[in-house]
Parts: C-alpha cells; sequence; structure tokens
C-alpha cells in the first residue's frame, strides 16, 4: 500500500529466491484417485523451508489458466512461497469426475492437499490459499472445515453465500443470463480431455468417462428457495468457523461484492477488506481502470501470517475502498476516477442512514426535519412492466471490458417508475448498500420488482450507481416463500447491491423502479403492473459517508513494478436487435474468451456465443441460447468440444435442454443430449 515499511514493523519479504517450476506431478487422494498439480518454490527450499500458497480449481492448470499460473506463480515463489495450483477432481489434468460446484468431496480434496502441502520436505507447514471466483469461494470453504494447517486465505471476488448473489440466484430471482451460460461453460470445461503429455496413454478413456457428467443446470433449477443445497459451502451460515485469517477482496463492477462487507461485519477473527474499481478480474489486472500491486499486497498479508513477519498490515484499516466519481458523460470511461478512503471497521462509524422520499410529480426529496418538503407521494403511480426493461443492462458479472459495462440508463429509466432529485447543492458519497422501502401492489401472485439507483449529470447522461432484485414471492425471506395477493398493498424492502461512488455537485439522485429487468431476471409467467401507494411514502436509504479529518493525507495504492505482461484474452461483442414485424428483441454476446499459446506448442482457443430474447408483453415468450466452443492442438494431436443449451419456460415449467460434442480431429467420437423439465416454484 505505501511504499515501503513504517516505523516499528518489518520489511516484508524481497525477490530474492530463485525459482523453478515442477509441471507437473500428483497428489493421490485417500480412495486413490491423483489429483494433478503444478507448482513453482525456490530451488532452496529443500534447505530452506517456505509456505505453500495453494490455488484450486477447475479451470486446467495446463492450458486455460497456464499463462496467468506461471506469471503469478513465478513472482510470488520469488518471495520465498510454494505456489501450488492443483486442478480439482475430475477437471484438467485430475482424475475421476466433477459433478457440482463446490461438492463435498472437492472441500474434502482441499483438504487432503493441504495436508500433504504442510507435509512436505520443502514447505514450513504453514499453508495459505488464493484464488479468484471458484478458488475464492472454496478458499472460504475450505477455511471453514478447518485443516489445521491452513492459517490465512485471500478471497478475490468471491461470496459467502451461494444463494444470495452468485451466478444462480438474486434476491429470489432466477438468474437467466447467467445460470445456463455458466452450466454451458462448466460443460463445455469438465468435457476437455485431460493432456496426453501430463496424463499419459489413459488420457482417451478419462476423456470419454467426462462425457457422462450431466449439466449443473438441472440441479440449480431443482432449489429455487435458500434450502440445504445452497447452505452447504455458504459460509455465512457459521462465518466463524473460518478460524483463519480472511482477506475479502472485490470490485464495484462485479457481481460479487456485498460478501466483503458481509464478511468483515459477521467475521470476528482476523480480517481484512479491499473494493477497488474493477470487474471480474484480479486487481492488479484492475479492468476498467486503476491497477494496483496487489501482488505486493498479499505479500504483506502472507508474510505476516504464514512468516510471523510484522509488515504492518493487520495495524492498518480494516477497510480500504475506492469511491468512484462521475467526471464525464462517457459511460464506457477505461479508467475509474475516484479517491482511495478508508475504515477502521465494518460497520463504519463513518456512515449513517439519510433518508429520501419518493414524492408527488415523481420527485425524490430529502427527508429533512429542518425544511418543508413537497408533500409525500398522494397518488397511485402505475406502470406495466416492459418485458424490454433491463436489455441494456450489461453484464451480471462482467471482466471490466466495455462490452460488459452498462450504458447510458436513459433507455432504461424511459421503462420504469422514476424519481429524480433536485441538483444537489454539494457532493454527496454513500458506502455501503442503499435501500428501497416500498409500499407497492400487483396484480399477479407472482411478480419481482427491479430498482436502479443513478446518478444524473448535468448533461442529462443517467450513469448507474446501483441496483437491487427481489421477487416479491420472497418479500419475507427466501427459505419460505408466499405469492403475493393481487390488489393487496404489501410492505417490502429491496435492498440495492454496495456501492461506494460520490454524486457530484450539480448532479442529480434518480431512482427507477420496474417489474421486470430482462435478461438479469426471468419473467414473471404473466404481466405485471406494479402501483406504488402513498401511505407513509416510499423511502429510498442511503449509507451516508463523511469524510473523516486528516483522509486527504492517506497514501494511495500504487501500481508497481510487479505486475507483469500477462492480460486476460477477450474481445467480442454485444448486440440488441429489435425485429418490429415479430416484437422480439434479443440481446447477442459474443467473445473469443481464450487464445492461448504456450512455450510447449499447446494451443487453446475459446469461442462463446450467448443470446437472450423475448417478445414485448409476452413472458413466456423468454428464451436463453448458449454455445460454447473449445479447442485443443498440439501438433498432429487436435480435439474440440462443443457444447449448446437452451432454456425456455411456460407458466408451470421451466424447460432446459444441452447437448455436447467432441471430435478428435475432424472425426466426432462422442456426442450426449439432456432434456429437462423442472417446475417453477413461486419464480
Amino acid at each position: 500500500m505505501t511504499a515501503g515499511p513504517t516505523a516499528g514493523v518489518d520489511a516484508p519479504s524481497r525477490p530474492t529466491r530463485e525459482v523453478h517450476e515442477l509441471a507437473h506431478l500428483w497428489i493421490e487422494m485417500s480412495d486413490g484417485v491423483r489429483l494433478a498439480a503444478r507448482i513453482w518454490l525456490p530451488v532452496d527450499a529443500d534447505h530452506d523451508p517456505v509456505p505453500a500458497l495453494l490455488e484450486y480449481l477447475p479451470y486446467r492448470k495446463n492450458d486455460a489458466t497456464a499463462l496467468r499460473d506461471r506469471q503469478r506463480g513465478t513472482e510470488l515463489a520469488s518471495y520465498g512461497y510454494a505456489v501450488v495450483r492443483v486442478d480439482l477432481r475430475g477437471s484438467g489434468d485430475s482424475e475421476g469426475l466433477m459433478y457440482d460446484e463446490y461438492s463435498q468431496q472437492e472441500l474434502d480434496d482441499g483438504c487432503e492437499v493441504i495436508d500433504w502441502l504442510a507435509e512436505q520436505s520443502w514447505c514450513n507447514g504453514n499453508v495459505g490459499m488464493k484464488g479468484i471466483s471458484w478458488g475464492g469461494f472454496n478458499a472460504l470453504q475450505i477455511a471453514a472445515m478447518r485443516p489445521p494447517a491452513l492459517k490465512a486465505v485471500v478471497s478475490v471476488c468471491s461470496t459467502d453465500d451461494r444463494y444470495a448473489d452468485d451466478v444462480h440466484y438474486h434476491g429470489g430471482c432466477v438468474i437467466a443470463s447467467e445460470m445456463l451460460p455458466w452450466s454451458t461453460r462448466m460443460l463445455s470445461a469438465g468435457a476437455r480431455p485431460p493432456d496426453p503429455v501430463s496424463f499419459g496413454d489413459r488420457w482417451r478413456e478419462a476423456w470419454l468417462e467426462r462425457f457422462d457428467v450431466a449439466p449443473f443446470v438441472e440441479t440449480w433449477l431443482m432449489h429455487q428457495r435458500r434450502d440445504d443445497y445452497w447452505k452447504h459451502g455458504s459460509v455465512a451460515e457459521h462465518l466463524d468457523d473460518l478460524q483463519a485469517a480472511v482477506y475479502m477482496v472485490g470490485g464495484w463492477d462485479d457481481a460479487y461484492r456485498d460478501a466483503v462487507l458481509r464478511v468483515l461485519q459477521g467475521y470476528s477473527g482476523p480480517r481484512k477488506g479491499l473494493i477497488g474499481p474493477w470487474g471480474h478480474v484480479y486487481p492488479d489486472y484492475g479492468a476498467p481502470g486503476a491497477p494496483i500491486d496487489f501482488i505486493g499486497e498479499m505479500i504483506r498479508f502472507w508474510d505476516h501470517w504464514l512468516k510471523g513477519i510484522d509488515t504492518g498490515i493487520m495495524d492498518e484499516p480494516m477497510l480500504r475502498v475506492f469511491l468512484r466519481e462521475t467526471v464525464d458523460d462517457d459511460p464506457h470511461r477505461a479508467e475509474r476516477v475516484g479517491v482511495w478512503a478508508t475504515e477502521p471497521s465494518w460497520p463504519s462509524p463513518s456512515v449513517s442512514e439519510q433518508r429520501w422520499l419518493l414524492g408527488s410529480d415523481h420527485r425524490l426529496w430529502l427527508d429533512d426535519p429542518g425544511a418543508s418538503p413537497e408533500s409525500p407521494l398522494e397518488e397511485l403511480h402505475t406502470l406495466v412492466g416492459s418485458q424490454t426493461a433491463g436489455i441494456e443492462a450489461g453484464a451480471y458479472m462482467g471482466a471490466g471490458i466495455v462490452e460488459d459495462l452498462p450504458g447510458d440508463q436513459r433507455r432504461e429509466d424511459g421503462l420504469a417508475l422514476t424519481y429524480v432529485s433536485a441538483p444537489l447543492e454539494e457532493p454527496l458519497t454513500i458506502l455501503g448498500q442503499p435501500e428501497l422501502r416500498l409500499k407497492l401492489s400487483v396484480d399477479r401472485p407472482l411478480a419481482l420488482v427491479a430498482v436502479r439507483l443513478t446518478e444524473i449529470t448535468p448533461a442529462a447522461v443517467s450513469r448507474l450507481v446501483s441496483r437491487g432484485l427481489l421477487n416479491l414471492t420472497h418479500r419475507d425471506g427466501h427459505e419460505h416463500p408466499e405469492p403475493m395477493v393481487p390488489g393487496e398493498l404489501t410492505e417490502v424492502t429491496v435492498q440495492l447491491s454496495a456501492a461506494g461512488h460520490t454524486f457530484s455537485q450539480g448532479s442529480r439522485l434518480l431512482v427507477a423502479i420496474s417489474p421486470t429487468y430482462w435478461p438479469w431476471a426471468w419473467p414473471s409467467p404473466e404481466p405485471v403492473t406494479m402501483s406504488l401507494h402513498p401511505e407513509e411514502g416510499c423511502v429510498l436509504a442511503l449509507p451516508l459517508r463523511t469524510m473523516q479529518p486528516g483522509e486527504e493525507e492517506l497514501p494511495r495504492f500504487v501500481l508497481g513494478d510487479r505486475v507483469g505482461d500477462y492480460q486476460p484474452t477477450r474481445g467480442g461483442e454485444r448486440q440488441v436487435v429489435h425485429d418490429w414485424v415479430s416484437g422480439r428483441s434479443t440481446l447477442r454476446a459474443w467473445f473469443d474468451e481464450q487464445q492461448v499459446r504456450l512455450p510447449d506448442g499447446l494451443e487453446l482457443t475459446e469461442h462463446w456465443e450467448r443470446a437472450f430474447s423475448i417478445v414485448s408483453g409476452e413472458p413466456l415468450s423468454a428464451e436463453v441460447r448458449s454455445e460454447r466452443t473449445s479447442e485443443l492442438c498440439r501438433g498432429d494431436w487436435r480435439v474440440r468440444v462443443v457444447a449448446t443449451s437452451m432454456m425456455t419456460a411456460d407458466a408451470t415449467t421451466f424447460h432446459v435442454t444441452s447437448a455436447l460434442d467432441a471430435y478428435e480431429g475432424d472425426v466426432r467420437i462422442a456426442a450426449r443430449q439432456w432434456r429437462s423439465e423442472i417446475p417453477r416454484d413461486l419464480v
């Protein structure tokens, strides 16, 4: 965080150790299944043992993550660590089969891997876990199982609650933009073969076995409420089971940012948090802007917990956040502008609730006892939901690239009930999760509400700040949903995603409310008319942050010299097409997600296409299609896997089809199809 150690603390490790790579070795589990590992460690580690840092993923160490792993593994190992990258059972070069995310088998295997690492002659007995997304999830989950050698975890872009804000459900709504495409992605990844060079002669036999693993989406759709399936692997159930030091890291453009604040608030053990202006990427990649020296930050954390070096990191404030600012009217600006701020604890003493009331003439006004505001909402405000509201929402779990970012929200605002403040007389900073407390009625028993908070610039551009979803049948919790009573006044609270944002002087706040948000939320089975009611008003509660004395002098993160040359390769397009004859609107997104050429001659190419379409006024026309093609080649060896999926629904049932085709050279060697019909459960 700073250029060097302060008085009274020790300097962190320096990159002085010579490193060598063990490209492939086996770690045998207690049932005889072998997991594949790649390790970077100092050449003298047998004589001067070091801590081990484990990253444990299904994303294939020999190709999909190979370049990133090599860059980060070599760098971290030079500071005196053994960096270990292990393929999950049934993925990459590991034996066995993988039937779902975060299974008990996966977590048990992870504990065995940690025990094995701690026993190696080159390890000092201390182990840390790190990872982004899946690796961030299972780092927390395994920490909750308390393997003795695991002392600390760095969890990036992950969640403590698998139901609350993962890629399956949000606010009790089915995430149409993510659930099926993610299943397609895992179907494709799981069906690729192990590398013959490292796996050996049985590679084809192991490959053929993988084709019989069913797509995950059927399991996910069979659990549409927060039941025991989702509680498994959700460390939020018992946060103090962790008993390890935890560093939670998130980005304001990522779907998982709320978990950082939840863990800081709910876990009583040693913890730190960091939220920056990034998408679903490591902070040293930093897209869409303001990357930091995250390798250096991790070294300070690992040194403290795994080497006993007092780097001072745990004496620093618990939470560091980037407070974003709007400085122009370009929503796709490559760099995020703002300032770094710190909080000594979370919840923060510098954050308090500020109430804004939804008023007449669609005004939003401050609930100030000392002022003489206009009257609150005095008339019924009614909206018939548009099925295309949300089609310009941007990606749910964006990587920070332009294609993923939400654009100007003015079109979206026109499809919602909106409430706008007067121009701000001074800047207003929020930090935390806004809430919208509504008194509403709907004309159907199954309905949802989508809420957005935007900043209207003086040039009238609407910049998204935060948003939230709620399946109204889940208004009293996600475990025991109940249908709405049509026409009945109902009090609900919609929690928006966390934000750290400063609204500029002269800008206006806007709240937008709609009963549809496609393709983020699967639509209700019938068109919904939503009405807001005047009784006691409707309230926007903002987490107002006040600046602390001396905050202007806080040291900033800097982009250090540890960031390597590797950047995630991803390029593509997003298009919205409206067919004026049929009334069908389609969002198409396609990406060349990976184009990897490795020093050993292995090449990986991946292409992903997704389409989300719906007909105006016809929620049962909603359709999701996803296709992912992956090709591996080395010399004369060439294999290709094509996974395709489609999801639709009628009034009572979800219909899902998936297919898998695998080719060796130009010969198709396997073809599988799956069809599922799963009842809708108050969705």
